[in-house]
């Protein structure tokens, strides 16, 4: 009989291997558990050999804490130590192989760049006293110290707090070196974090003499001289191997504030200084009162070179044009003739001096930055900033500024193009764009305006509508670009009311298009270059590629009228200058950071702006207030026994007379209706049966008979 149950199938030998994999593993696991456990259990024993209670605890916790924080401190270092690091990339050491002297427009020498200022005396053959004075000066623990003095900084501290005002500077020569090879002087975090590091850096990789043999070379010591041995020959016709030590304490005294202490401009300042230098070699252990004493009994006498100020920041500048224009002749000594001009230069430098000094305080502006172009494109004068002295970072050519409405000329210029009047009428109403909703400076609602109107009365919504439904960005941009615009423009819709950085000589290289016939390419500060024996390398006239036309002619037509009204009934009324034609436009950014006024005649245009290095908000100044200012009493100047154009586009350089008035009398007109407007949108106050009630009285009073004068007391008693 045959079985019920059916014989088990033998099992495969994979599936044999796999279930002896599978036991392999379970095994293997469970023993890897078992074995970790053993000692993890052996470890705890182990380490509580070494727990601590009481006291001991707790300074085992605070280093614990320590390690972390550290480790924590650590990876912020490095992160704040990159972007600093990424300054030393390239050859830093290099300061170029040109040596350029520089003449202005009529023919003087002006200032010399290039290798005059490499020209070094090692230091082991400077006299002892020059290197005394300066580290007794600028940093007495310099041999001491790894790039940062904590002592010296705290000691400044101190000093300047026990004194309430700033007497003594906690930066090293490291600090400053790394600052003048690497830096700008811009009062940010960010830049006193990259010095702080790039002085670590250089302290690594420098030897002690090496660094003071570049601060010594590097630093600018007034009068456009760079390094120790140009100062020395400059004030003193010597090398500064033969500096005594009235002459070593007068310059070690530069390094501060070569400007302010530069001798051939304050001999008596800078004497003054020296006495403090010669003070500080005696605090500082490095001589005896005796041995200075002669010093201050014969103070150094200095060269005759005269009280004209170097324009250093315009060289500065020139210099960088002179290297990219010669980069390919392979001349490297040269003399070139500028445009610079050294009287529009005094007053554009007297004009900005005297507004911030008069005003600064009151709109808490410290800082400025100007450029003068002639209408032929020459560049006249740059104001890169207060004192070179101090700061040597140009304002003018490098600073990146929001520009505020002082963009729009660039999209109501492409509007022109486009089609538009200056008569055309668009909405001034509330906008938005894809979640921005730009507002006017009053905050209310223009209504529907002419574009002159929208323009000279600065309506933020007006430009942004023409971008917005009629425009587009690419064309605005493009038109920037096109008239001269190097900085760059970002592509976002908020770039129509200035929300990208520019410089200011951007902006006078813009507007001079407008003042130019609509011409680009015409801006230049060199004129010609030549050889020390006289061989033309480059001339501006002939080399140059020619000027191009950006603009047509009834654009060109269109924009100047639009431009002109803003002086006479717009916002930049402070601006106007008495009886000749101006045109221009103000700006203004957010939070007041940055004020402008960009403008032009027929023979200049001029770009203005005032603000704070730190970027801190002004004090509610607009640019139609100090700027407009400055730029008019420069131009007022300027204008002063020349040969007065008109703006291409108007009739004549003289301010019409009856223009002037019927565009007072049509703004007028316009205040009056808008107060009408305003009046009839309000809601009535009184129902109308009241309001006829009291028509119906007046009308009464007025038909009333005349009351009869009550008679004299004579009359009375005859009666």
């Amino acid at each position: 009989m045959a079985s019920p149950l059916k014989p088990r199938k033998r099992r495969g030998p994979i599936a044999a291997r796999l279930l002896a994999v599978d036991a392999w593993l379970d095994s293997s696991l469970y023993e890897i558990g078992f074995k970790a456990r053993q000692f993890w259990e052996a470890a705890t024993i182990f380490f509580r050999r070494f727990r601590v209670t009481g006291w001991r605890r707790c300074i085992i916790e605070f280093l614990s804490e320590g390690f972390t924080l550290g480790a924590g401190g650590i990876v912020v270092m490095l992160a704040l130590a990159m972007p600093a690091f990424q300054e030393t990339a390239g050859d830093w050491r290099a300061q170029g192989d040109f040596a350029v002297t520089f003449l202005d427009r009529y023919g003087n020498e002006i200032g010399q760049r290039g290798m005059i200022q490499r020209d070094s005396v090692p230091v082991d053959e400077m006299p002892d006293q020059v290197i005394k004075a300066v580290l007794a000066t600028e940093d007495r623990r310099f041999f001491d110290h790894h790039g940062i003095d904590v002592l010296g900084l705290s000691r400044a501290i101190f000093e300047n707090v026990r004194a309430n005002s700033v007497v003594q500077g906690g930066s090293s020569i490291t600090q400053q070196l790394a600052k003048n090879l690497f830096l700008t002087n811009e009062r940010t975090l960010e830049r006193k974090i990259k010095e702080a590091f790039l002085s670590l850096w250089l302290e690594a990789n420098l030897s002690k003499k090496e660094i003071l043999q570049l601060y010594l070379d590097r630093a600018y010591m007034g009068g456009g001289t760079f390094g120790i041995e140009a100062a020395a020959d400059f004030y003193f016709g010597k090398s500064v191997k033969d500096l005594n030590l009235a002459e070593a304490a007068m310059l070690a005294g530069l390094f501060k504030a070569p400007t302010k202490y530069a001798p051939h401009i304050n001999l008596p300042a800078a004497r003054a200084r020296a006495n403090v230098v010669l003070s500080n070699l005696v605090d500082a252990g490095f001589m005896t009162e005796g041995q200075v004493l002669q010093a201050r009994l014969n103070p150094a006498e200095i060269v005759d070179r005269g009280a004209q100020k170097s324009p250093d920041y315009y060289l500065d500048w020139a210099f960088d044009e002179i290297k990219r224009i010669a980069a390919k002749s392979g001349q490297h000594s040269l003399v070139a003739h500028t445009t610079f001009d050294p009287n529009i230069q005094k007053a554009a430098e007297e004009s900005m001096e005297f507004h911030l000094r008069q005003f600064g305080k009151e709109y808490n502006v410290t800082e400025g930055a100007m450029v003068v172009i002639e209408t032929n494109g020459a560049v006249r004068a740059i104001v890169g900033g207060r004192d070179y002295g101090a700061s040597q970072f140009n304002r003018a050519t490098k600073a990146l500024r929001q520009t505020g409405s002082s963009f729009k000329p660039y999209v109501y210029a492409t509007a022109m193009e486009h089609g538009f009047t200056p008569n055309s009428v668009v909405s001034g109403g509330p906008i938005s764009w894809g979640g921005w909703s730009p507002r006017n400076y009053n905050g209310g609602s223009a209504g529907n305006v002419t574009l002159i109107t929208a323009i000279a009365k600065s309506i933020n919504t007006v430009p942004v509508r023409l971008a917005k439904d009629y425009l587009g960005i690419k064309p605005i941009k493009a038109m920037a670009e096109a008239m001269g615009v190097e900085s760059p423009l970002e592509s976002h819709k908020t770039m129509v009311l200035g929300t990208s950085g520019m410089t200011v000589m951007d902006q006078a290289t813009g507007y001079s298009v407008f003042a130019q016939n609509g011409f680009a390419g015409t801006r230049h500060g060199i004129s010609q270059l030549v050889t020390r024996t006289g061989e033309v390398v480059y001339d501006f006239a002939k080399d140059a590629p020619p000027p191009h036309r950006v603009l047509s002619e009834q654009a060109l037509k269109y924009m100047n009228t639009m431009l002109a009204a803003v002086p006479v009934m717009g916002t930049a009324r402070r601006a106007a200058l008495p009886n000749i034609v101006s045109a221009g436009k103000t700006g203004t950014t957010q939070s007041y950071r940055d004020a402008w006024y960009v403008g032009f005649t027929g023979n200049y245009t001029a770009a203005v702006w005032l603000g704070n290095d730190d970027f801190t908000p002004t004090r509610n100044m607009t640019g139609g207030t100090l700027p407009a200012m400055v730029w008019q009493r420069l131009m007022i100047y300027a204008h002063q026994n020349i040969d007065l154009k008109p703006i291409p586009g108007l009739d004549k350089p003289f301010v019409d007379e009856e223009v002037a008035a019927k565009a007072e009398e049509a703004e007028k007109k316009n205040a009056e209706k808008a107060a009408a407007d305003a009046a009839a949108e309000r809601p009535p106050v009184l129902s109308s049966q009241t309001t006829q009630a009291l028509r119906d009285m007046t009308r009464l009073f007025q038909s009333a008979p005349v009351l009869q004068p009550p008679a004299a007391p004579e009359t009375l008693s005859a009666l």
